[in-house]
């Protein structure tokens, strides 16, 4: 009979060297990034998604991108003018701050503020996130949805009844209005009549180069 995992016995100190083995590693990485690419970015992310920032990482598979603890990545480049790995580069590191991630690249800074300041995807809203129009179902047939789904339809607020067989919605039902906060159940059924209303973007905060420029991105501002 093979051995339970639930009381295998894991040292304090073994996890805590593969922490610092992971910090180090990212250390290095972001070191030697420093001289492989000519330009570097901090960004931040509206409305997070994995799957589409997967696809961003994709498009720019000729760049580099860092996610980690913000202090671990201020000390990488260097966070005083003393201990900076590069020319002015330690005023990055004040900017490093929140939800934050670094991209290294070796295309122009024109090159990139114009790919992401025209780039935008949008997606499902998630609870806690701010409706950016109304949105109403107006009563009648709804015959994209089964049968069997006429009780969830109703669980989330919908007056439904079923009328020879397909699922109908009684009166009109307000999903959301401008600017409300939506809870999880607006979100379910916003998704389950395919309304998206949130957009995932990445905006530059500024931009520092090989040459020792640095500066605020107006996109950030």
């Amino acid at each position: 009979m093979p051995k339970s995992k639930r009381n295998r016995i894991v040292t304090v100190s073994a996890t805590k060297s593969k922490g610092i083995e992971l910090k180090s590693d990212l250390v290095k990485q972001i070191k030697d990034s420093v001289d492989e690419y000519s330009n570097l970015f901090v960004f931040t992310v509206q409305n997070m998604r994995n799957a589409k920032l997967k696809d961003v990482r994709n498009e720019w598979s000729h760049s580099r991108f860092y996610f980690g603890r913000n202090k671990i990545m201020a000390k990488a480049i260097g966070d005083t003018v003393e201990t900076e790995v590069a020319e002015n580069i330690h005023k990055v590191s004040k900017q490093i701050v929140g939800d934050v991630g670094l991209l290294f690249t070796n295309k122009t800074l024109e090159e990139v503020t114009e790919w992401f300041d025209q780039y935008s995807q949008s997606d499902y809203a998630r609870a806690g996130c701010v409706a950016d129009r109304e949105f109403v179902i107006k009563a009648g047939d709804l015959s994209q949805f089964p049968h069997n789904m006429e009780p969830q339809l109703r669980s989330l607020g919908l007056k439904t009844s079923m009328k020879k067989g397909v699922v109908t919605l009684d009166e009109d039902y307000v999903v959301c209005k401008f600017g409300q906060t939506l809870s999880p159940e607006q979100c379910r059924l916003l998704k389950l009549f395919a309304v998206e209303m949130v957009q995932f973007q990445i905006t530059l905060k500024c931009h520092w180069n090989r040459e020792g420029k640095f500066a605020l991105l107006d996109s950030a501002q």
